[in-house]
């Protein structure tokens, strides 16, 4: 199928304008996202191929006759809380005295050791379900059709086994060659370190499966039923909780038999109709196959794994470790990069719906927030816990990033973010500036004045320097405090500007100017990481880089700002790669994409894609191909490398930080033939545009909503600023010239040669 768009050179004069001019140019084809093809035999759950629907997922893998499928469900916890977090002294208070003594003992006591000695709180594993056929069944490959959602493992036979997540409704359907199989539902066995009594097996009226007694009311388990018609057999699985109903075995019963009644290719209709409508949301065509792959996988976890009304993705998604143990980092909600990355990419993509499970979902706990924020912390507003639970509770680990307060502001950017990008006034009224709001107020009550006047947080850190040491606690502020704060106070200043309160803006205006400098090393011209303290070591997270990446608040268009933009990248470079894992690499293929280093993005993003992902795609903190890359080789699975990747992309095809959209500013050489339609930009606009031979043909902006656009014009580099009104396209070949609008908005055409020699062939 190939996508027409519109290359426009529009007069957006007011009322009573009647003559247009426009060319219609058909750009590169749009692609489907494609097939992912493994060879059997899948022998570990984290190369299996992955299924999902945003509260249940699973995991196609296999070997031989024997076809496995891995089961999780997004809201599966247990919540008990170690008794110590309710101890008098559990607080921020005792946090700075032990600090000012430098007892490292009873820091890790009250903070890091219930983490790591006590298994809950804890997401958990539903179960696995087990297809064993005769022997004339072996398994030769298995694929992941990403457009339709669907898996299928194929056998030498020439028959195949097919699987989908329903798109819109809690169950797994399987169709299985043949009636001769056998079919068994095994119980995590990993809950019995959590004291969970062994798990009760049904096998009555027609249904298979288990029941499991958990903890605070917890009730769970994976059922299933088996439909036999003609010479195919369909298998209908769920994963009921307590969450269903007082009793959910009765409703899972139900479900199942509505399923089965409905039948196989009616469910698959509706869900193959739900994901053609996610793909056709907008789409990005580049000239790197596995790369391409790459992209089309990670924007297909977000169809996947996050989905309004169901938990948002934790570090594994729904895809929680099926290897016998509870999850790594107890598969928990990380938001001290983890979910901030993950939820990074879904607003160029315009995956809204996807970004806003997480957004409110965290606006609904903004209520625990507030009690944490007064009874840990002892201010008013909202600190949001570095490492959660489902419920919005803390857990410990690590006290210096774990229960840093500026964790919140990384949380409440997204939410100003998303804001920029829909210019929906709703969320803005209801979510976004509550949300806010409150994160800002809890930091602005930590802060202190110092003899210079300026405020600070009395404790300060950078995410992961020196790990859990004395030595992590930093001279206040360090970068990443720093920029975090004056995120969170340059957002309410935004938000308050766009409710129409000025007065309310120049509070947190005054704020900011109340804030310390960025710490910049006169030398290298490089934030460091804290005052005396520049970075001078390979470190993974780039944490003292926040005002750069993620937060863009320098300019790589200013000289000031470009000069300690680049002289950042460079001692980052500069100290290595030993000491980086998976995500690193995609976090500065992106960064330097944000800096229009592009031949060095596609670099950093090329060996992220080679050697920091398994071969169904997951990302791994290890390195996989043992090249030098990095010292770690080992391979947990968790998703914000993913998320990064499709980020670098985004950055280097089109970027609009500060409100300015620019085409394709920062596309490799190597890539000459790019295309993208309907990526977002910031002001509710949506963007396509098609470089062909290192040349933009074609560009299409249509406004969603009602309001200024400016756009660094492609070929001349000057910006083009005009009032859109929803639905309006301003558009262009690439060798037109346009002047910069007037203040009515109007926008004509100059008269005169075009640059270009021809216009291509195919323009009209």
């Amino acid at each position: 199928m190939r996508a027409l768009f519109a290359g426009v050179i529009l007069a957006i004069a007011g009322t009573g304008h009647s003559s247009t001019q426009v060319l219609t140019s058909e750009v590169a084809a749009t692609r489907g996202p494609g097939i992912l093809t493994l060879a059997a035999p899948i022998d570990t759950w984290d190369e299996a191929i992955p299924l999902g629907n945003g509260l249940l997922g699973a995991l196609l893998w296999g070997h031989d006759n024997v076809i496995r499928l891995s089961l999780d469900r997004g809201d599966l916890w247990d919540l008990r809380r170690p008794e110590i977090f309710s101890q008098p002294d559990w607080n921020y208070q005792t946090m700075q005295r032990l600090k000012a003594d430098g007892n490292q003992d009873d820091m890790n006591r009250l903070f890091d050791t219930p983490y790591e000695s006590i298994p809950y709180p804890t997401k958990l594993p539903a179960g696995r379900v087990e297809v064993t056929l005769p022997p004339e069944f072996e398994a030769q490959e298995f694929s992941l059709d990403l457009g339709w959602a669907a898996s299928r493992a194929s056998f030498s036979n020439g028959s195949a086994l097919t699987a989908f997540v329903a798109a819109e409704s809690p169950v797994v359907l399987m169709s299985i060659p043949g009636t001769d199989f056998t079919l068994s539902i095994a119980a995590p066995a990993a809950v019995s370190t959590l004291g969970y009594a062994a798990a009760t097996q049904i096998d009555e009226d027609g249904f298979t499966g288990y029941f499991q007694e958990g903890v605070l009311g917890l009730r769970y388990g994976v059922l299933a039923r088996v439909d036999t018609r003609d010479v195919r057999s369909v298998v209908a699985m769920t994963v009921f909780a307590s969450k269903d109903g007082s009793d959910p075995l009765p409703a899972a019963r139900l479900l199942l038999r509505q399923a089965l009644d409905t039948g196989y290719d009616s469910l698959y209709d509706a869900h193959t109709s739900w994901w053609k409508a996610f793909w056709s949301i907008s789409s990005v065509t580049i000239p790197d196959e596995r790369l391409q792959r790459h992209y089309d996988l990670a924007r297909y976890f977000y169809g996947a794994a996050s989905r309004p009304g169901a938990p948002p993705m934790p570090l594994q998604g729904v895809w929680t470790a099926d290897d016998g143990r509870l999850p790594p980092w107890k598969g928990d909600y990380h938001n001290d990069l983890n979910t901030q990355m993950s939820y990074l990419a879904y607003q160029t993509a315009g995956l809204l719906d996807a970004g806003e499970s997480f957004l409110r979902f965290m606006s609904g706990l903004l209520p625990q927030f507030r009690t944490f924020a007064r009874t840990f912390y002892g201010v008013d507003g909202a600190v949001v816990p570095g490492v959660m639970t489902l419920t919005g509770e803390a857990m410990g680990g690590w006290g210096q990033y774990s229960l840093s307060p500026t964790n919140g502001a990384w949380v409440s950017q997204l939410f100003a973010r998303h804001w920029r990008y829909s210019r929906d006034a709703q969320f803005l009224t209801e979510v976004a500036y509550p949300f806010c709001h409150a994160v800002a107020t809890a930091l602005a009550q930590l802060l202190r004045p110092g003899a210079d006047g300026l405020l600070r947080l009395p404790l300060s850190t950078s995410p992961e320097i020196f790990d859990n040491s004395m030595r992590a606690w930093l001279p206040p502020m360090s970068s990443y405090d720093l920029a975090l704060v004056r995120s969170a106070f340059a957002d309410m200043a935004e938000l308050e500007t766009a409710r129409g309160q000025p007065a309310e803006a120049r509070t947190w205006t005054d704020l900011l100017a109340k804030l310390p400098q960025d710490i910049v090393d006169p030398a290298t011209h490089s934030l460091m990481v804290a005052e005396g303290l520049p970075l001078d070591r390979s470190h993974r997270h780039f944490s003292h880089a926040m005002a750069i990446h993620p937060l863009g608040q320098y300019d790589v268009r200013r000289a000031d700002d470009a000069r300690v933009i680049n002289g950042t990248i460079d001692t980052i470079a500069r100290t290595g790669t030993a000491q980086w894992v998976g995500y690193s690499f995609s976090w500065f293929a992106s960064m330097l994409a944000s800096a229009g280093r592009a031949d060095e993005a596609l670099h950093y993003l090329t060996h992220y894609e080679r050697s920091f992902t398994l071969r169904n795609g997951f990302h791994v903190n290890g390195e996989q191909t043992r090249e030098g890359l990095s010292n770690y080789h080992y391979r947990p699975f968790t998703l914000e490398g993913n998320f990064l990747a499709m980020d670098a992309i985004h950055n280097m095809l089109l970027q609009s930080q500060g409100g300015l959209i620019r085409l394709f500013p920062a596309v490799s050489s190597a890539w000459q033939d790019v295309s993208f339609s309907n990526l977002r930009a910031e002001g509710g606009f949506k963007v396509s545009a098609e470089r062909r031979g290192g040349r933009i043909v074609a560009y299409r902006v249509v406004a969603t909503v009602d309001g200024p656009m400016r756009m660094l014009d492609p070929v001349d580099g000057r910006e083009i600023v005009t009032e859109m009104k929803q639905g309006q396209i301003i558009g262009k070949r690439w060798s037109a010239r346009m002047p910069r609008a007037s203040a009515r908005g109007r926008l004509e055409p100059i008269a005169g040669e075009s640059r270009a020699a021809r216009p291509p062939s195919d323009w009209q």
